[in-house]
This record gives C-alpha cells, sequence and structure tokens, in this order.
C-alpha cells in the first residue's frame, strides 16, 4: 500500500494523543509529510478508531486531494502552512489539551519551566488570540509564528506543536500539557518561578542533553 509507513506511524501516535487525554472524542488533528505530500487525519475519525485509511494524503503545493472519498480534517488550512512555511517541518500534531487551552484562554506566555521544556521545545510557546477554527485566518494566525516557534497555543481552542518527525512533535504537544498543568499547580500554591535564559542556556549547552535530543529527531 501506498504510503502504509507513514500511515501506521500516524495511526500509532494517534493513539498515543487519545492515551495522553490530549483531546476528546474526533477532536484533534494530526499529519505528516512524505517528500511534497502530507497525510492527515480524516474529519470526524477519533484516535482511537482511526485506521491506515483514515489518514489522507494531499498535495502541499496545491491542497488537492491525492485520494477520492474521505474528507480531510477541517484543519487542512492550518497543517498545509506550517509546511509551506519550515521545509523542516515533518509532522503536526493539533490536541486539544485541557490545561494547555486553560493557560492559553488566560493569554499567558509559556516559558520554560523545567528542563525538558527547554530540550524539547527549545522556546518560549506564543499565545494567539481567538480565531475562528477551520479556515484560512488561523492559518495564516498560525503561520505567523511557526516560523521562528515549535509550536503555539490557541485561545479557547488548544495546542498546535510541529517536529521533523511524529515523534517530536507529539512530545512537544505532550510537553506543553505538562508545563500548563505545572504553571496552574505552581500558581494556586504560589507565584511560579520560570528558568531564566542563562539558566535555558546551561540546559541546552550540557552534552547529554544535545545528545538525547539528537536521538529524539532521528527516530520515530
Amino acid at each position: 500500500m501506498k504510503y502504509e509507513t507513514i500511515r501506521r506511524d500516524l495511526v500509532r501516535f494517534g493513539r498515543r494523543i487519545a492515551d495522553k487525554d490530549l483531546v476528546v472524542g474526533a477532536g484533534g488533528n494530526i499529519s505528516a509529510r512524505s517528500r511534497d505530500v502530507m497525510l492527515i487525519k480524516a474529519s470526524g475519525v477519533a484516535f482511537e478508531e482511526a485506521k491506515p485509511e483514515d489518514y489522507i494524503p494531499v498535495s502541499i503545493a496545491t491542497g488537492e486531494l491525492l485520494e477520492k472519498g474521505r474528507r480531510p480534517s477541517s484543519e487542512l488550512p492550518m497543517h498545509l502552512a506550517c509546511y509551506r512555511t519550515r521545509e523542516d517541518v515533518r509532522a503536526v500534531v493539533h490536541t486539544h489539551s485541557p490545561y494547555a487551552t486553560g493557560v492559553a484562554s488566560a493569554g499567558v506566555t509559556l516559558r520554560p519551566i523545567f528542563p525538558d521544556f527547554v530540550a524539547v521545545i527549545d522556546s518560549e510557546v506564543p499565545t494567539l488570540p481567538f480565531v475562528t477554527p477551520c479556515g484560512e485566518e488561523l492559518a495564516e494566525a498560525v503561520c505567523s509564528v511557526i516560523g521562528k516557534a515549535n509550536a503555539a497555543l490557541l485561545s479557547n481552542h488548544g495546542v498546535v506543536a510541529v517536529g521533523e518527525n511524529l515523534k517530536e512533535a507529539f512530545y512537544r504537544a505532550f510537553i506543553i500539557e505538562e508545563a500548563a498543568r505545572a504553571l496552574v499547580a505552581g500558581t494556586v500554591l504560589g507565584k511560579v518561578r520560570f528558568l531564566s535564559d542563562e539558566e535555558a542556556a546551561r540546559i541546552r549547552g550540557l552534552e547529554k542533553v544535545q545528545y538525547r535530543m539528537n536521538v529524539l529527531k532521528k527516530r520515530k
């Protein structure tokens, strides 16, 4: 079957997203690039029920569906915008993570709060104001920040994270949810201390961190 390997990976990571409670029902969507084509989850399909054929090939250049039948996710324009903006992006994960959505809806920019945040995401996570989902306006808003950031919080909506492979994009989305959970817990107990720029730079410079992140980029 054409795209068999990438479809199998999409099924696997889609189920991990569901297992981590980053979506509910048919919410959220993921895609992965294969040269000039991306495969994206079909509209209305829940991650835990998705089969390989539920990931639909689409031309990145034109947005044309390359297989007839199923309708792709309504967030197709946002995924296309990410791939067109950055050549290094080979996977896009969009979740409706509850803590991250709450933090986004409070208008908070998510800053480095623990070492894995620095190592995996490697940037602040900007928060975009609410934009009606499913259209070009949201795609343009995400495109405006994803050129310099590896993820974004979408106010009253969720998270979008990109990566050089599905594993990297998935872990970025998952760590954002964990960071949002830590931020909420810290705020309840007192004033949250974020890592300084100097502390973040020292973490990035650790040989063990660099090695681990190189492994993550090379493995699916």
